[in-house]
């Protein structure tokens, strides 16, 4: 055990917990710049601009800002555009992974959009949840399922997700049977890629060589961790920050896989529940829908921000802002952190 690691011990204060944004819609994916800017991906179809002052604006493609809110066409069947995973591309615009449309897109700082591509080997994408890129410039992209509706793959166990690579040579494959394939990071030295299997609960990293091919395939931590994991984020130090959706906890895994609770906003009925059913493969979107907590329903992801790197932003797929927070480490930077170039809308 490594005494030396700055979150042995350490838990969230939530009576320091302060609430950035307002009325904001399915805040899944949260994207942070120096210069105190937040953007958050909207169930709109867009992204929400936070400014450092605290204004902000939707983004929209076209203007289009409808929206249901209706649980079952949203969430279940999830439908319409659904802005899940996003990126910044090295000229500031966003890709994106559409949830909604099953696609993969490109849109500006001013709202327009362009899809990429919506299949893949002559075949639909499936559920398009996450985009990185890595310090290559290659962009990273993970498919959760092609079992529709998306739902059933977690009782299913559905081996079906995957990982594809956009490089200059195209997009394709590197690897797949992932259990709900969901949010990818590098560490530091981009040497492996970690991988959120939410239906298996748990998270798994490959080594990655040098033409983009993913080998030596491992589980990471526990092979059953207490709850869906759906975001992550690494520190500095090499922790590894973990939503776990529904649950609504934050946990760290350390260097070592050890797991720290970091926040606990759980229901414990709810989840007691929840537990029970996907132990049975009996779960239904209505015992999903029960289980949440109160400061970021259906804790989705995190991202690190400010000057420094240490405030942490709780993305949820249920809330309507973006709870915040001090951390005693800062957060490894992601790739657009250190280019220089501004960007304005």
């Amino acid at each position: 055990m490594d005494k030396n690691n700055p979150l042995r011990g350490w838990q969230v204060d939530r009576a320091t917990i302060r609430h950035v944004g307002r009325d904001l819609q399915r805040p899944e994916c949260v994207l942070a710049e120096p210069d105190g800017t937040l953007w958050a991906a909207d169930a709109r179809g867009g992204v929400m601009r936070i400014d450092a002052d605290g204004m902000q604006s939707l983004i929209t493609p076209a203007g289009d800002a409808a929206a249901s809110a209706d649980f079952e066409t949203r969430y279940g069947q999830s439908q319409g555009s659904l802005p899940n995973g996003m990126a910044f591309l090295a000229n500031g615009d966003f890709i994106i992974a559409n949830w909604g449309s099953d696609s993969v897109e490109v849109m500006t700082r001013d709202g327009q959009v362009r899809r990429l591509f919506d299949s893949i080997d002559g075949r639909p994408l499936g559920k398009a949840n996450f985009v990185m890129r890595d310090r290559r410039g290659r962009m990273w992209l993970t498919i959760t399922t092609r079992m529709r509706p998306w739902t059933d793959s977690i009782n299913a166990r559905a081996k079906d997700g995957y990982i594809a690579l956009i490089d200059e040579h195209g997009v394709r494959i590197v690897a797949d049977g992932f259990e709900g394939t969901n949010e990818v990071r590098m560490d530091a030295s981009e040497q492996w890629l970690y991988v959120v299997e939410s239906n298996a609960r748990r998270i798994s990293r490959l080594r990655v060589q040098d033409d983009g091919t993913l080998t030596g395939r491992e589980v990471f931590g526990p092979s059953a961790l207490p709850g869906f994991p759906d975001g992550f984020a690494f520190d500095a130090f090499g922790n590894l920050w973990v939503t776990l959706v529904m649950t609504d906890k934050l946990i760290a895994l350390t260097p070592q896989g050890d797991v720290l609770t970091l926040l606990d906003d759980s229901n414990p009925e709810a989840t007691r529940r929840l537990d029970e059913h996907y132990a049975a493969r009996t779960l239904t979107p209505e015992i999903m829908a029960a289980a949440a907590g109160t400061l970021a329903p259906w804790m989705a992801s995190l991202t690190f921000g400010g000057a420094d790197l240490r405030t942490v932003y709780l993305g949820s797929l249920r809330g309507s802002t973006l709870p915040s927070f001090r951390a005693p480490v800062a957060g490894l930077p992601l790739t657009h952190w250190n280019e220089h170039r501004r960007h304005t809308p």
